[in-house]
């Protein structure tokens, strides 16, 4: 393999200490041309630092120091300038304790490593912030009828303790979504897959509402039958749709539309499967152009405040996770559309 070929920055240097392997994505790192590397002393092509402005080179010693070593772990270095990169270190030798042969450094940026650390403190911050309301309620609630049981009437009581509830319900789902971004984030999202009939999962989320308080006339519900079969987890599309429909209630204006039939769509793979299509359409004022691109990004709220703005980023997580795709848009009236393909192969068990 070229060594332009690999995404980090790969240096290599000979038994001497002499760089005789400098790559494209290296010099990229450094702005460094591979020229200028070329033939020179390690220590002189990177002059590294640690955090702490010690020489890196002379605290390492690969070529004078111990011979039991076979390396240095990943960690943050300071090249000229005080630009951050992560660096580490594989010592080859002729034999197992002889002298070096060759010095192998690799080299990453450290901005995917800075945002994902953003990221994490974000859903920290943001989890914080979501937990301590209603656990401040709860609390105060609860101090209070301890304190004061026999000064409230069943009906306050009642009152205060259908409030703790529904508080309670909110921490739980908030730890819920926090553990399927675990799951999602670390690729472990397990799929139970057995039969899912999904105009009928429609017809009780829009039933659900409705006993809620939303009008019947606000929801049109149109089915392309034949359906063909869908193997899905029937939980996940329960969040699936009670996501995409608590938004378009809750944002959108006006008839919410879901239309659901059989389509065909290009897989991971490129290879034109059959799926389901479920698309979600309001009367709002849609999504904005610019805001498309981050709609199932983490903290996307959209323009109204509210909720932890999770929800889409599981939602995308979860269809993906069925091997599906979901699209955002705009729909035929200007509000925001959702659109959704489960592939509808049953498990491979069935079909072997």
């Amino acid at each position: 393999m070229d060594p332009d070929d690999l995404p980090d920055g790969l240096v290599v240097a000979d038994d001497t200490g002499r760089v005789i392997c400098f790559n494209s994505a290296a010099a990229r790192i450094t702005a460094l041309a591979p020229g200028e590397a070329l033939g020179v002393r390690i220590d002189r092509a990177l002059p590294l630092e640690d955090l702490e402005g010690r020489r890196w080179w002379a605290l390492t010693d690969p070529y004078g120091g111990l011979a039991t070593r076979r390396g240095q772990p990943e960690r943050n270095l300071l090249l000229p300038g005080g630009r951050e990169v992560l660096v580490s270190a594989r010592y080859v030798r002729t034999h197992p304790t002889g002298p070096l042969r060759r010095l192998v450094v690799t080299l990453r940026g450290t901005e995917a490593r800075r945002r994902t650390e953003r990221s994490h403190a974000e859903l920290i911050a943001t989890v914080a912030h979501e937990l301590r309301s209603p656990l401040t309620s709860v609390k105060g609630f609860t101090a209070t009828l301890l304190a004061k049981w026999e000064r409230f009437t069943d009906d306050q009581k009642r009152l205060m303790l259908e409030t703790v509830d529904a508080d309670a319900n909110r921490v739980t789902r908030l730890i819920a979504e926090l553990l399927d971004i675990s799951r999602i984030d670390s690729g472990r999202l397990e799929v139970r897959r057995q039969p899912v009939d999904l105009s009928t999962a429609v017809g009780r989320h829009v039933q659900a509402l409705t006993a809620n308080g939303q009008a019947p006339d606000r929801f049109l519900v149109r089915v392309s039958r034949p359906l063909p079969d869908l193997w899905a987890d029937p939980d996940k599309i329960d969040q699936i749709l009670g996501n995409l429909l608590e938004n378009a209630v809750r944002h959108g204006d006006g008839t919410v539309t879901i239309d659901v039939s059989p389509t065909t769509f290009a897989n991971a793979a490129g290879k034109t499967e059959k799926g389901t299509a479920v698309t979600v359409t309001d009367e709002g004022p849609g999504i904005p152009e610019e805001s498309m691109g981050r709609v199932f990004t983490r903290f996307w709220r959209g323009s109204k405040r509210g909720g932890t703005g999770l929800g889409l980023y599981i939602v995308k997580g979860i269809v993906e996770a069925h091997g599906g795709t979901i699209t955002v848009g705009r729909g035929p009236g200007g509000g925001a559309e959702f659109r959704f393909i489960l592939p509808v192969a049953a498990p491979a068990y069935l079909t072997q």
